[in-house]
């Protein structure tokens, strides 16, 4: 992805949406994240999933690592803040010692760190939180001085000290408690919720749990548009085709079934714009239903400013 494609925006509505991407490209094998997904659902689909969600000679998923910026209400709301710079993360891959600018890209995107009303993390995962605090001589601080940053409080518990940080499980939970989340409590600048929570009269969160204790979308509704952002609850679009097939990081993977098909029957539904938080290419798409089952709709087009028109 070139610098001019980091940065995208479309209009839903009354609200601005805003693509920040960190980085785009191949990241675990299919058959290793997603375990359930039979070999022949990503051959049957090549012609399509290549080259922006899958490589068929290494067979690798392409992700895209990106956040989203609303300018919803009067307020900035920011979705998701990604991975962070020169974070411990033992075992994780690119997200060890990570290194981006994504500041600058928000700059980019007309947005400095005190313009931020309200950050929102879907989940507490390494890639959901990372730009959550800057190192200050030393010490990790909120990026967003003047933000609410809204937690579900599942996954706080579950990741947090009350639930010895993810029960254990790995210590890297530890260490991204420790420098992503602690901070904003320490600050006071934390709101925990759970179920729902309205943010203004157009955005609304809602659980959706099973990927982490915590996870959730974000709904968007603005005059005649609909959006849900998704974060994890799809990883690529052979989801859609197959929401049985988890990721191999969601940590109940019936609960997690339930709430995509939930969720996609919903978007299928109510026309929702599907946004998931890693969806390479266009980023987001509309769902149809076929029958029992579930059907790629047109994809989003970035850079328009009319609601209905950008989806064609």
């Amino acid at each position: 992805m070139n610098e001019n494609e980091s940065v995208q925006s479309m209009v839903l509505g009354d609200v601005e949406v805003i693509r920040v991407v960190e980085w785009h490209e191949p990241f675990l094998p299919a058959s290793g994240m997603f375990p359930g997904a039979a070999a022949e659902v990503w051959k049957e689909n090549e012609g399509w999933l290549a080259p922006d969600h899958w490589e068929p000679d290494s067979d690798l998923v392409v992700l895209a690592l990106q956040s989203w910026v609303l300018r919803s209400a009067g307020r900035t709301v920011l979705v998701d803040t990604g991975a962070g710079n020169g974070r411990e993360r033992p075992g994780m891959g690119p997200f060890h010692h990570a290194g981006s600018d994504f500041p600058g890209l928000l700059a980019r995107a007309g947005v400095r760190p005190e313009d931020v009303d309200v950050v929102v993390n879907t989940h507490l995962h390494v890639d959901h939180v990372g730009w959550n605090t800057v190192d200050a001589d030393g010490q990790w601080v909120p990026a967003f001085p003047n933000a609410q940053y809204l937690i579900p409080a599942a996954d706080d518990f579950h990741y947090g000290p009350d639930n010895a940080y993810g029960n254990g499980a790995q210590e890297v939970d530890r260490l991204i408690y420790e420098d992503s989340i602690a901070p904003i409590h320490q600050a006071g600048q934390a709101v925990l919720w759970d179920g729902l929570h309205r943010i203004d009269e157009h955005l609304t969160l809602e659980s959706a749990p099973g990927h982490t204790p915590g996870s959730s979308v974000l709904r968007l509704a603005s005059g005649s548009d609909r959006a849900v952002f998704v974060g994890d609850l799809l990883h690529s679009p052979v989801q859609i085709l197959e929401p049985c097939c988890n990721s191999s990081a969601c940590l109940a993977p019936e609960q997690a079934v339930t709430s995509r098909r939930r969720i996609l029957g919903r978007a299928a539904d109510e026309r929702e714009l599907l946004v998931p938080a890693h969806f390479g290419g266009a980023g987001a798409l509309e769902v149809r239903r076929d029958g029992d089952r579930f059907a790629l709709g047109p994809w989003a087009t970035a850079g328009r400013k009319k609601s209905a028109s950008a989806f064609e």
